[in-house]
């Protein structure tokens, strides 16, 4: 169906603009006359042109427009903000036709953008390849919906299930990654918006949690440290990216890029919900949760979390030390390379 072949050059548009368009959603527009791409776009950067608006400045004759129908990913926005309304531009350049996979979230526009165009005569199609659109823009659809980021519980181990030998203080972790699967978890950083690590795992492994493996933004590092016991010398200190630290303790130390966010930790631990909320406030789209075993159970326990990405060695057997969590949900992808593989797993919606 020539439709579906249109929306899914959408998506893949869309996905060209991963982790540089948040807290915007990614959105892939194609123009098409009698049977014939004449224009694609997409949102390639937070606060630049719109898809709808790249695809139309691509078309090489305007005045096809006119005969033209527009395939945008998600509704065309009806208000003002850091680019003028979509929907006005469709309709100022006289596009007849409008086909959209999803309907925009988004409070300010949530169906405007659609009657917009209706109202000014345009015909509008809805709801193609729904379900494939909302996984192009399911951490911007989790983020309006549940008000809540996106979550990715993530974490490496061995085929016996076992995420890390026992060790103390100053003692190395136990190296799972490969350089193919140390690249993907790079690139996984750079896609997200902020990352978390609890105490123990801050005091143990002095992560950067910034991306070097890669081209790309580092992402937000989260660290729930209630006493605050991580030095002020280590890495997540370090200025290299933006920081936030939920703790009940009062610091004796400032730290550049970094803000302390004094929480209630009730029974000695951080309400997950409260976390999350705080995060959301901060238009923190998406999450990944990287340990330790403490805290990626608190996430499974409380049931919010969207996908597991597990890298599990072949072959290795460590037969003591922490144990993974288990592994649910519906598996969806497999990556890697060699004996390393990444098996990424979703939550049942």
């Amino acid at each position: 169906m020539e439709d579906e072949l249109y929306m899914r050059r959408c998506f893949e548009l869309a996905q060209k603009g991963i982790g540089n368009v948040a807290p915007n959603p990614m959105v892939g527009a194609v123009i098409v006359h009698q049977g014939k791409i004449i224009g694609e776009g997409y949102h390639m950067k937070w606060g630049g042109p719109h898809a709808e608006v790249n695809a139309i400045a691509s078309v090489q004759d305007p005045t096809l427009l006119k005969e033209s129908t527009i395939y945008v990913s998600l509704e065309p926005c009806s208000h003002y903000g850091k680019t003028p309304p979509c929907a006005k531009l469709i309709l100022e350049k006289g596009i007849p036709e409008v086909v959209v996979s999803n309907k925009d979230p988004f409070p300010e526009v949530s169906g405007r953008g659609i009657r917009m165009l209706q109202e000014g005569g345009v015909k509008v199609r809805t709801g193609l390849l729904e379900e494939e659109g909302w996984l192009v823009n399911r951490r911007f659809f989790t983020f309006h919906e549940q008000k809540r980021p996106f979550v990715i519980l993530k974490w490496a181990q061995s085929e016996d299930g076992f995420m890390d030998q026992p060790r103390g203080n100053g003692q190395a972790a136990y190296r799972f990654s490969n350089e193919t699967t140390q690249r993907i978890s790079h690139q996984l950083r750079a896609n997200e918006a902020a990352i978390l690590v609890g105490t123990r795992t801050a005091l143990l492994d002095n992560p950067s949690l910034t991306v070097r493996h890669v081209t790309g933004n580092n992402p937000t590092r989260i660290l729930i440290d209630r006493r605050l016991s991580v030095p002020s010398d280590y890495h997540l200190y370090d200025g290299e990216a933006p920081t936030l630290v939920f703790t009940e303790a009062k610091p004796a130390f400032s730290a550049p890029n970094t803000e302390f966010v004094n929480t209630p930790f009730e029974g000695g631990k951080l309400s997950v919900p409260t976390l999350l909320h705080e995060l959301y406030e901060r238009n923190l789209q998406s999450l990944i949760v990287e340990g330790g075993s403490a805290t990626l159970h608190s996430f499974i326990e409380s049931g919010l979390w969207d996908e597991m990405h597990v890298e599990v060695v072949t072959g290795l057997q460590l037969k003591e030390g922490t144990a993974a969590p288990e592994r649910t949900g519906k598996l969806f992808e497999q990556v890697g390379e060699g004996n390393n593989i990444v098996y990424r797993y979703r939550k049942e919606r």
